[in-house]
């Protein structure tokens, strides 16, 4: 506060000491309702910091027992990571398979004869096509430097064009699509197809289709297919009709040919043909109602010399040769089309419903996807479908478009995978729809088989567990400290920084008369010791059981420590635990004891509901901060209101003392006037 100053008079009555000497009488209702403010922002802050704890300990008891709880991950490992790695979903099953990966899913990438740095490209129309997107640039002209920057920011996640340095001075021109697949090959066009020829990207090509004519000459009986019904006909190449354009093949007919030699050793080869399907008259009806009299052997003779006997021949009764005679049932299998490979296995070519349509479903057979592949075998085993094949060709797809690539670094190429045997084709490497829940990664061809594992993510639920008893002790830690007036709460927590033992020692006890502090922290002690069987087979009940206790280390001694309701862990038990009753310790954590779907027990969900009850929007904590705002906002008014008072007051006792110091130095003046007045008049004398 400022002191009494007067210009020209001096303090010499102590008027300031005196001012000041009042005033810190009048202060004292406003230094006590600052503290009380001061308290009550404290208490505040105590509780903010208490909704924090509780609130944390909530979320990481929510993800416990959660449709998202860390007991359902599943952890996929494979034998051979270079090559194909494996996730897995929540839903997946827990097994291990085998996968061969013949090889991964490739793009077109095309690299140009050496080119000048800093090159002209003509101005132009460029068109780049991969799959079903489109890159269309309208080249003003300029260096090769800055088409590529152009081509690159405009052909985002389809195509990617880059300068290889190949020799000093020189480069090469890379253009790459980003989509993988046989059906995303790059095509240039306009005049993005003049750059690719003139830089020898690609050059042109002639077709090179191939047909391959079927006739009886080239056919090979089929394998002796089995059957159940005695008296169905065999299904046999006899009925076959080999036309130039068609193939016909009838109910119960088939045929297998060798592929050329030729196409075989191209790897780049493609076998092209379209099947289609009708029904016809099932043969069974025909057979069913002219059933087949049995044939019965020749009755024979016997000779003697020049005598000769012949046997009576044999007979059976008519009905009793009827009744034998099993009805033949008609047969409806999809299974026709086959790829036979060199050690006489076959892999099944699937048909779909499409063979029925008027335009049949077109086949493509890559050579690459099949290894080792000899010959194609129909067999048609229907006895009420008729298929019909159309000319085969074989072509080589790298020259379809009329243009080959000069320099492919790779082609556009589908990932082909062995699962358990089975040939499966993808355009992509990540395949998510061959196994349930499980999302296969390719990423280049198996040496040897890989075997493919999923198993319980036994580490993430551990992990989940050592954080929610890190946070229920530092829930307990809080309540204590703010409960209780013993300073050896706060010395016996080691992983408090100096800073923060100093601010929890001003915090000791604040809240030593609240009861609602205790009742949560009996709350939360009777719900984790508590026993919860889900199911009357249960082994898992309790929490300790699993290494999770206020006395998991079994010490026998007296420690005031373990009387606080911290929870220790014996990470050998729990590790245990956790490998033989991972399902059990989830139950224990949330399940739904009334059958009605909705997890309502459990220490997870019973804990959730005790702290919701205090952090939620309108809860116990919220209700008490309420309370707390309506207080500060009533003694900051008052304490304004003081502060108005005093300014006003020691405004006023600075003027009276002043006017009073003013008066005196006056008298004293006149004073000194009258004595310096009687010296003159007796010196005078």
């Amino acid at each position: 506060m400022a002191g009494l100053s007067i210009p020209g008079v001096s303090d010499k009555y102590k008027s300031n000491e005196i001012v000041e000497g009042l005033m810190k009488v009048e202060r004292v209702p406003l230094t006590r309702e600052q503290k009380n403010l001061e308290s009550i922002k404290k208490q505040q802050d105590a509780w903010r910091i208490v909704n924090q704890k509780m609130s944390s300990l909530r979320d990481s008891v929510k993800t416990l027992y959660s449709f998202d709880n860390p007991f359902s991950n599943k952890l996929a490992s494979s034998s051979d990571e270079y090559a194909i790695t494996a996730s897995a979903g929540r839903e997946a099953a827990y097994e291990s398979f085998k996968v061969d990966v013949i090889n991964p899913a490739t793009s077109d990438r095309f690299l140009s004869d050496e080119i000048e740095k800093g090159m002209n490209i003509p101005q132009g129309t460029y068109i780049f096509k991969t799959g079903d997107k489109e890159i269309k640039i309208n080249w003003k002209g300029g260096k090769v430097e800055d088409f590529v920057l152009s081509l690159n920011r405009r052909g985002k996640e389809v195509i990617k064009a880059s300068l290889i340095g190949v020799n000093k001075g020189n480069k090469a021109l890379l253009i790459e699509s980003l989509k993988t697949g046989k059906d995303a090959k790059l095509i240039f066009e306009n005049a993005a197809l003049d750059l690719a020829l003139n830089t020898n990207m690609i050059q042109k090509a002639s077709s090179n289709k191939q047909d391959i004519a079927l006739h009886l000459g080239i056919v090979k009986s089929l394998s002796q297919i089995q059957t159940e019904q005695e008296r169905m006909p065999e299904v046999s190449s006899s009925k076959v009709v080999f036309q130039s354009e068609s193939t016909v093949i009838p109910p119960r007919s088939g045929f297998t040919f060798d592929i050329p030699q030729n196409i075989v050793q191209d790897k780049n080869q493609t076998i092209a043909f379209t099947v289609k399907a009708k029904n016809v008259q099932d043969i069974t009806i025909a057979l069913n109602e002219n059933p087949a009299s049995p044939i019965l052997p020749d009755a024979g003779n016997v000779s003697f010399k020049h005598i000769t006997l012949d046997n009576n021949p044999s007979s059976l009764p008519e009905l009793e040769t009827k009744q034998e005679i099993i009805p033949l049932t008609e047969i409806k299998n999809n299974s026709v089309l086959f790829a036979v490979l060199s050690d006489g296995t076959e892999s099944e070519i699937k048909l779909n419903n499409s063979i029925y349509s008027e335009k049949g479903q077109d086949i493509k057979i890559n050579i690459k996807d099949f290894e080792n592949i000899k010959s194609l075998s129909f067999k048609n085993q229907n006895t009420g479908v008729e298929y019909s094949i159309s000319k085969i060709e074989s072509y080589d797809e790298t020259v379809s478009l009329g243009y080959a690539p000069t320099n492919a670094i790779s082609v556009a190429e589908d990932a082909i995978i062995k699962y358990e045997g089975i040939t499966i084709t993808r355009p992509t490497n990540t395949i998510d729809d061959v196994i349930p829940h499980i999302t296969l990664n390719v990423h280049q061809k198996t040496d040897r088989t890989a075997t493919i594992k999923i198993e319980p993510d036994v580490e993430s639920a551990k992990d989940a567990l050592i954080n929610f008893v890190g946070r229920y002790n530092q829930t307990i830690a809080e309540i204590n400290i703010l409960s209780q007036n013993k300073p050896e709460i706060i010395t016996e927590l080691d992983y408090l920084s100096s800073d923060e033992r100093e601010e929890y020692q001003e915090k000791l006890g604040l809240f030593f008369n609240d009861f609602s502090l205790q009742n949560v922290k009996n709350a939360l002690q009777s719900t984790v010791a508590a026993p919860y069987v889900a199911t009357e087979n249960s082994e898992i009940t309790l929490l300790s059981q699993i290494g999770i206790s206020t006395n998991a280390t079994n010490y026998s001694g007296y420690n005031p420590t373990k009387m606080r309701g911290y929870l220790e862990i014996n990470e050998k038990q729990l590790d245990e635990s956790l490998q033989n009753h991972l399902d059990e310790i989830r139950t224990l954590f949330g399940y739904d004891s009334d059958g009605d779907l909705v997890i309502d027990a459990g220490i997870g969900s019973l804990l959730d509901k005790q702290l919701t009850a205090y952090v939620q929007s309108g809860g116990i904590i919220a209700t008490k901060n309420s309370t707390l705002d309506r207080q500060i906002k009533s003694s900051e008014q008052r304490i304004s209101k003081l502060e108005s008072q005093l300014e006003q007051k020691e405004m006023e006792l600075k003027i009276k003392y002043g006017q009073m110091e003013s008066t005196l130095n006056s008298l004293e003046g006149q004073q000194n006037s009258i004595n310096n007045f009687t010296r003159q008049q007796q010196g005078n004398r």
